[in-house]
């Protein structure tokens, strides 16, 4: 039986030519919100209310790059034939390992030109991160994408989901899995336990370790529900091989570490700041 709803219109409005979309919306309220709290943190924490903000000018247009990139390379059989479609963005396909990559990266040289510990950024950074991802995933939702297999609406109507959820999921005729849904709930409690772990006041880096482990372990089960994986081999889904390795890594790196020396700061500490150089010219 065929249902008579209609699914969300991915436009949210339109400027004349230019139509903006509810995937871009999203996702800028999710980098907005996620910049918005690092700021305040990191003012907490004794940095420059303007650090993160100069951090995001490098750290968003390189993740989007290397987020679009990432994706491309493993779908590179469809773009091959369909160049057009690289840059477009707006109707998805932008891998969050492919930005997370970049934005690590990013941050790592750009603490380094500031003379500040990359570990306390990206301490003061996690919570943010995992939030601004719970809030993006509503993009796919709106683009009716990373969804999961095949299920009944007594399935999702079981769940106690919102009509307007059950709708959007209705797609080509079918009811699929909202596995955009269960990584969103899965980032926003992950958010939850960052912000106690803050409090904890765990050993530096261990708060963003907390999060990769945390994230990871979610994306794994996640992507085993997903229909659009981008795969490795027939039977390997590059999501979770990722997941895999960056759990082995994060535990390695929060023992080495200890181990080592390298984490005695805690987070809470307070520490003297290096002096901003003084310009040179006229006083």
């Amino acid at each position: 039986m065929e249902e008579n709803f209609s699914p969300i219109d991915p436009v949210a409005f339109s400027l004349g030519p230019i139509s903006v979309h509810w995937y871009g919306v999203i996702i800028g309220l999710g980098i907005a919100l996620a910049l918005w709290l690092a700021i305040r943190e990191g003012e907490k924490r004794g940095l420059d209310n303007d650090l993160f903000a100069d951090l995001m000018l490098w750290a968003i247009p390189i993740s989007i790059l290397s987020a679009r990139l990432y994706y491309v390379i493993f779908q590179w059989e469809y773009y091959s034939q369909h160049p057009s479609e690289i840059l477009a963005i707006w109707n998805g396909g932008i891998a969050i390992h492919g930005a997370l990559i970049g934005a690590v990266v990013t941050a790592y040289i750009f603490t380094k030109k500031k003379n500040v510990s990359f570990w306390k950024v990206a301490d003061i950074a996690a919570p943010s991160i995992i939030l601004g991802q719970a809030i993006g995933r509503w993009g796919n939702f709106i683009n009716q994408e990373a969804h999961g297999g095949e299920v009944t609406r007594a399935f999702l109507e079981n769940l106690m989901l919102p009509e307007f959820i059950i709708n959007q999921m209705y797609i080509n005729g079918t009811y699929y899995h909202p596995t955009f849904l269960y990584e969103s709930i899965w980032n926003l409690l992950g958010f939850a336990l960052l912000m106690y772990l803050r409090r904890v006041n765990l050993r530096r880096g261990e708060l963003f370790l907390s999060y990769v482990i945390w994230y990871s372990i979610g994306r794994f089960f996640v992507e085993g529900l997903r229909t659009d994986s981008l795969m490795l081999t027939d039977m390997l889904r590059i999501a979770q091989v990722i997941s895999i390795a960056l759990i082995v890594l994060a535990v390695a790196l929060w023992i080495y570490r200890r181990k080592q020396g390298y984490a005695n700061i805690r987070y809470l500490d307070v520490e003297e700041q290096p002096k901003k150089k003084k310009s040179k010219g006229k006083k």
